[in-house]
């Protein structure tokens, strides 16, 4: 297929290739792989600045994604890709196989680096999903930095570089400039932008950012971060977000209160308990799902309002397929449950196989957990109608799921996007959430847009 990049795809491909180290803040669906793939085949085969090149991403779009970019364009026929993913032996046999590009998954980082003895020889090192390396604490962090400085050129691509909040930024301006911008170390970095917020006496829970620190950390990146929304760059489906409210039943809101309230949880054969507010939470939404874990690992059915939503939304698709977007494993045991009941064909789109049967548009149901599915997969050919039957708190996880479907390629000209809520619980709360922790996202992206007629601002 031939190539016709649009001019914001243009504009960013220049940007990586005249910058040694580039944030490319690019939202989902504007194209981020076939655009990097470009400058690479440029810098490698045009001007001769690079040889060898790793990219490091989450293992499916390590997999699937960009082989098959690689695969799908003409003018990057001359480049040879080697993909390091699987058993130890066939990560080896990739790495010592001669060729341009190697890929590795994010999570085999470190034994890249400290354990497979293997030269990292690399002169350009491209992370797609930076914001998986906010954590600095993280050993895939810890390693990548120890060989950062034998790196002549860094990309880091990302849609949420800020999903908590500024204080991930850190960790990733630090890998991609060695600590220039934000500083070399996290403590001068909250000092010089954040002020305490959740404490107790001498120990600091949680940091804000201080007055007009925002600013003068876009300013402090600006010189080697871009940043684009789709909807400003390419026609965009209609995102149509919606909530079907289901609403337990007294006994039920019963159970729910005497969790929520005493941090326990009577049932005729189990008891639940959940020790601190971290697990509540989550003791909490898995009961608006419908279910949860007891002590010792099993199941406690409570209500199936959810899964009754779930075949109404379905029903009303009228044959058309869905993506269902699953948090717990129990939530994905009684989803599979019902639809065999129902006889409803599906799959879980962990596979190579089974996306590509999605994206043929064969599969009436597709269920997804974000965490694993929801960076980087192209999905928008299979469907337009993403169905959340469970939540999570993650910002990143949340908006790199719906646009699995909500990108450039969308053949529909609505995507629909619902929520399943469970009325006066934690789902609640978590929406409310996800909406606050984007402001602080968008208010990233707008600082340090690209204009196409003048450059970032």
């Amino acid at each position: 297929m031939t190539y016709k990049a649009h001019d914001y795809q243009a504009f960013v491909t220049a940007y990586i290739e005249d910058h040694n180290i580039a944030a490319v803040l690019l939202a989902c669906g504007l194209g981020k792989t076939i655009i990097t793939l470009t400058a690479v085949h440029n810098l490698l085969f045009d001007s001769f600045q690079i040889r060898k090149v790793l990219i490091i991403a989450p293992l499916r779009v390590a997999r699937d994604t960009w082989p098959a970019e690689i695969a799908k364009w003409d003018h990057l026929d001359i480049l040879v890709a080697s993909m390091a993913v699987g058993t130890t032996t066939e990560r080896r046999d990739a790495l010592r196989r001669k060729a341009d590009l190697y890929i590795i998954n994010r999570e085999n980082v470190q034994w890249l680096i400290e354990e497979s003895t293997l030269p990292f020889d690399y002169d350009m090192v491209i992370i797609d999903e930076l914001s998986s390396f906010k954590n600095h604490r993280s050993k895939r962090f810890r390693a990548l930095m120890s060989r950062r400085p034998m790196v002549k050129r860094i990309v880091g691509l990302t849609g949420t570089p800020a999903s908590n909040g500024l204080i991930d930024l850190w960790a990733q301006f630090k890998l991609l400039d060695m600590g220039v911008r934000l500083g070399r170390f996290i403590g001068s970095y909250r000092d010089a932008y954040f002020k305490a917020d959740k404490r107790s006496a001498q120990v600091i829970f949680s940091y804000k950012p201080a007055e007009g620190s925002e600013e003068r950390i876009y300013r402090a990146i600006a010189d080697i971060t871009i940043s684009m929304k789709a909807q400003d760059h390419i026609h965009m489906p209609d995102l149509i977000m919606a909530e079907y409210k289901v609403t337990l039943s007294e006994a039920e809101r019963t159970a729910y209160e005497a969790l929520r309230k005493d941090l326990v949880l009577d049932t005729p054969e189990q008891q639940v308990t959940a020790a601190n507010a971290a697990s509540l939470s989550g003791k909490l939404l898995q009961l608006a799902n419908g279910a949860v874990y007891s002590d010792d690992g099993e199941t406690v059915g409570l209500h199936e309002r959810k899964l009754d939503a779930l075949e109404d939304i379905i029903e009303a698709a009228n044959g058309h397929s869905v993506l269902v977007a699953y948090w717990f494993k129990h939530d994905l045991a009684r989803i599979t449950s019902r639809l065999e009941k129902l006889k409803i064909t599906f799959s879980c789109l962990d596979s190579s196989e089974s996306i590509r049967t999605w994206n043929e548009g064969k599969l009436p149901v597709g269920l997804i957990h974000p965490a694993s599915a929801g960076h980087g997969l192209n999905l928008q050919s299979g469907g337009n109608c993403l169905i959340w039957f469970g939540l999570t708190w993650s910002l990143e996880l949340y908006q790199q799921t719906v646009a699995r479907l909500w990108r450039q390629g969308q053949q529909s000209e609505t995507v629909v996007v619902q929520h399943i809520i469970t009325s006066g619980t934690i789902d609640e709360r978590v929406m409310k959430v996800l909406s606050g922790k984007a402001l602080t996202q968008d208010a990233l992206i707008e600082a340090v847009k690209a204009e196409m007629d003048g450059g970032e601002r």
